[in-house]
């Protein structure tokens, strides 16, 4: 896929291992309007960290990512290798290195090798092209099992605008920003502060809904440069109709990368809705759901196929949000399993285990305290989880 004006290339630096994507360089004709959100980890690597301080700018003009190594805990040798890759990228594009984004992603508390980096910017800088996109979606990848992109065209009154997404994650997701990279480019011409709006709106309905483990990174970020090559008329605030189709564009990418990310979790075998109505109020909502939704019980209980509700109920009860046992109805897909509190005994219970046996399925919980209702994305925990996991580092 092609964005007007974004090039790019990767390469197998051999950053961690050999023969195998590890560093990509994205780059726009011209200096972009960028926005960013971030992981809210106090522990934050040395590359969230300078690129968090470059993007008050607003702007942006390339992004260099390694996967194999996450340049995190690894204190001041670690933010002067973030410096010294950051420098290599923009002396090979010719830029202001303060146009330079910086991303990592892997193995905590390694200091970052400067080598597999001065090997290779020359030739990616040299090698960029319209096409090679899908390219960094790969290497970027860790324990991710298929690469993640979304592409999608909007008009903007009268004028084709395109959005292309690529993200990676599939261990240590979870809300607050998920644990992940995410980049989107954008033709679209847009003023800062509304894009910035945008990014973070989307970004709450999309990677802040959604949990593979409950654990949050040091490296999460999700960016997006827009470098107004479309032409289109600005998108600002005297141009609502152009905000709201802009906007609708981007929380689907983001929906549909996010969705992408927990259906490839560690180990997944199942793609898993949690639906909580009748809040009191949003925050206990989204409370409640994200509670079930990281429970290791009710997680394990999805990958055995057993409808076994009493540990939905019982996540539930450890939430912040305020309900009455009695009142509460449980529903997998459309099956009714729990009414007011209570089991609606075998049958229900039979077709509530068939409907665990597919691979993507909503568990609605209804409470009955207002109107407010949130939805958080999950997956089932397996056997595979633990052995990927156990064996991370070796």
């Amino acid at each position: 896929m092609q964005v007007q004006g974004f090039t790019a290339a990767a390469t197998a630096a051999g950053i961690r291992y050999a023969n195998r994507l590890d560093l990509g360089l994205i780059y726009s004709e011209v200096p972009a309007i960028a926005a960013g959100v971030f992981t809210t980890n106090r522990v934050k690597a040395a590359p969230v960290q300078l690129s968090m301080e470059r993007l008050r700018s607003g702007k942006a003009q390339a992004i260099l990512v390694n996967s194999g190594n996450a340049n995190a805990c690894t204190g001041i040798p670690g933010m002067e290798a973030t410096l010294a890759t950051s420098a290599m990228a923009a002396q090979a594009l010719g830029i202001d290195e303060a146009l330079v984004q910086v991303a990592s992603t892997g193995v905590i508390g390694q200091i970052l090798p400067i080598s597999p980096f001065s090997n290779a910017i020359s030739a990616l800088a040299g090698n960029l092209s319209g096409s090679q996109l899908n390219d960094v979606a790969r290497a970027i990848m860790t324990t991710d099992l298929v690469e993640k992109t979304v592409t999608t065209t909007v008009d903007i009154m009268g004028t084709p605008v395109t959005l292309y997404g690529m993200a990676k994650g599939s261990g240590m997701i979870r809300p607050d920003m998920a644990t992940m990279l995410c980049f989107i480019l954008t033709d679209a011409q847009i003023v800062f502060p509304v894009l910035d709006r945008l990014l973070r709106a989307a970004v709450d309905e999309s990677f802040n809904a959604i949990t593979v483990d409950g654990d949050t990174s040091t490296n999460d970020m999700a960016l997006i440069l827009a470098n107004g090559l479309a032409n289109n008329p600005w998108i600002d605030e005297d141009n609502p109709e152009g905000m709201r189709a802009f906007g609708d564009a981007l929380r689907a990418v983001c929906q549909e990368l996010a969705l992408k990310i927990v259906a490839d979790g560690e180990g997944a075998t199942k793609l898993v809705h949690i639906q909580v109505n009748g809040a009191r109020t949003k925050a206990e909502a989204i409370n409640a759901a994200q509670t079930i939704a990281n429970s290791a019980l009710v997680k394990t209980a999805f990958f055995g196929e057993d409808a076994n509700w009493g540990r939905i109920i019982a996540a539930l009860g450890r939430s912040d949000c305020h309900f009455k046992e009695e009142r509460v109805d449980i529903s997998f897909d459309t099956v009714l399993l729990v009414e007011r509190g209570l089991c609606l005994g075998a049958e229900a219970e039979a077709k509530a285990t068939a409907v665990l046996k597919q691979k993507e399925f909503t568990v609605t919980v209804s409470i009955h305290e207002g109107s407010a209702h949130a939805l958080v994305h999950t997956c089932d925990f397996s056997i595979d989880y633990v052995k990927i996991n156990a064996s991370y580092r070796s």
